[in-house]
Parts: C-alpha cells; structure tokens; sequence
C-alpha cells in the first residue's frame, strides 16, 4: 500500500482559501459526507510508518482534497545530524500523495537522538543562521523542492541573540531559498511574551516568502500565554490576521485545533469565520 501513489482530482500547487488540520476524529465525518473544505493539513510524522489505519484513510481523503505536508521531525535547529531515515520516509511519502507543498519548523527538536517533539526555540545569531541555512539546503535538495519554515511560539529568549526574531527567520528564508508559513497565533504568544511588536514583526517579513498562514487558539496563564491549539481563535489573533491579510493578500491559511478537538462542525465554523475576513480584506486592498 505505502509505495501505491495516490490518485486525485486534485494537482499538488492548487491550494488556496482556508485549510484545515486532518485530525483523527474527523476521518469518518470527511470521507462519508464531503465537506465542503478547501484543502486539508496533514500531520505527515503520523503517517510515516508502513501500512496502518492512518495511511488508508489518507488514501481516502486524498482522492477528494488537496493537501499539505506538515511536520515535526526534522529538527532543523538541532546540532544532531539530519536524520536521512526520516528523510527518506517523507519522501516516499511525498511520491505517494503529492502534497501541495512541505513544512516544518524554525526550531530544534531532538538532542543526541532523543525527539522530544517539543518546539524548541532558537537563538538569534549569525552563527545559527549559517547553521540552518545549510541543513534546509540539504533538506531542498534532497526533497527537490522548497519546503516552508514556521515560526514557533516561545517562553524564553537566550542572552546570546543579537537580532530580532523576523530577522533571524528572514535572513533564512532568503539565503536558503525556502518560503514562510507565517503563524500569526504564534507571533501574537510571542511578543505578548516577551513585549515585543507583533505589528513590527509582520511589516518585517517580505511578501514574497510568505506562502500560508496559522491560526489556533492560545491558554492565558496569567504569567504567560501558552500556545496550546486547544481554544478557538481568540479576537487578539484574529486583528493580527487582519492586518496580515491587508500585507500579505490571500494567502492560503490554515485553521489548527489539536487540543480538546471539537465536532468538524465546530472546525468548519472557525474556518467560515477565516473566510469571511480573507474575502472581505482581500477585496478591500485589490
């Protein structure tokens, strides 16, 4: 099954409007009624291994939607080596279901082997930018293709970091040639974090790189905010979005939700809602 390639109505690059995360309670829902949803984000590291129930009914979906590859495992920031085993898997994976397009995060994951699956940030300097420029090159060029690099949200700064964090994820973006998905819940937990400008950091990311947009829901913990993808959008990241749109036009977002995952009508409706404010801003700065 795993090595069979997927047939869809569907070619890779057509993905546009709003997306939402595949998520195991929905199987059933989407594959019997349809719905009526643009493209759906896959969770890929969930569906590396060979054969099982997960790859049969993205086998199923595939056939009716469009999708996206979104990942964990590479660990781009990692001093580890890339992990090729991983590599390889997703590239079958790749070949398999022809994803609209691949991405990960801007972080480290693992130390000496062990994955955490945490997303852990980076510090701000020179020496790592050269550093992940090089494993995402590695990356492209094994993949053949670009992948997108994502934002994460963050709970500590290091006192080595000598630049802003867009700085750091654009002067990446730029030299290893690979595109942005901009998550604008993380932006938001991170500047209330650390009192930086959310406002600064979306003018600070060039329009050109920015290929899909994130949207989840965070936790306020009074201390901090913790970025959670277990609450709906909160009105704080939907005005981010807003002004996101008027910068970057309509580019393909994604509703997350992996947390206290609600009925797919619930989902749907946080999606609408996206809808709307792309269609009604987007038609505003035409």
């Amino acid at each position: 099954m795993g090595d069979i390639q997927t047939e869809s109505r569907f070619e890779p690059g057509l993905i546009q409007g709003i997306g939402l995360g595949l998520r195991t309670p929905h199987y059933s829902t989407i594959e019997n009624n349809k719905p009526n949803v643009a493209w759906f984000e896959v969770l890929i590291d969930n569906y590396m291994a060979a054969g099982g129930t997960p790859l049969l009914h993205l086998e199923k979906i595939r056939q009716d939607y469009a999708v996206t590859f979104h990942g964990v495992g590479m660990s781009l920031g990692s001093t580890d080596p890339l992990n090729w085993q991983y590599l390889k898997q997703l590239k079958q994976r790749i070949r398999q279901f022809s994803p609209a397009w691949v991405s990960d995060h801007l972080c480290w994951t693992s130390v000496e082997g062990r994955y955490s699956h945490e997303l852990m940030p980076m510090p701000y300097t020179d020496e790592a930018v050269r550093w992940v420029i090089e494993r995402i090159q590695q990356v492209q060029d094994f993949l053949q293709q670009r992948i997108l690099i994502e934002n994460v949200s963050s709970y500590l700064r290091y006192t080595v970091s000598a630049m802003q964090e867009w700085d750091f994820l654009v002067a990446i973006a730029d030299e290893a040639d690979c595109d942005i998905l901009l998550d604008i819940n993380n932006i938001y937990v991170s500047a209330c974090n650390h009192g930086i400008d959310a406002g600064l950091y979306l003018a600070s990311v060039p329009t050109t790189r920015v290929r899909e947009m994130h949207l989840a829901g965070y936790e306020d913990r009074g201390t901090h905010l913790l970025d959670t993808h277990g609450e709906p959008v909160h009105d704080a990241v939907w005005e981010l979005y807003h002004k996101a749109l008027s910068r970057f036009g309509p580019v393909p977002t994604l509703i997350e939700w992996d947390n206290n995952i609600p009925a797919f009508s619930r989902l749907q409706a946080e999606g609408e809602k996206a809808r709307k404010m792309m269609s009604e801003v987007c038609d505003e700065v035409a």
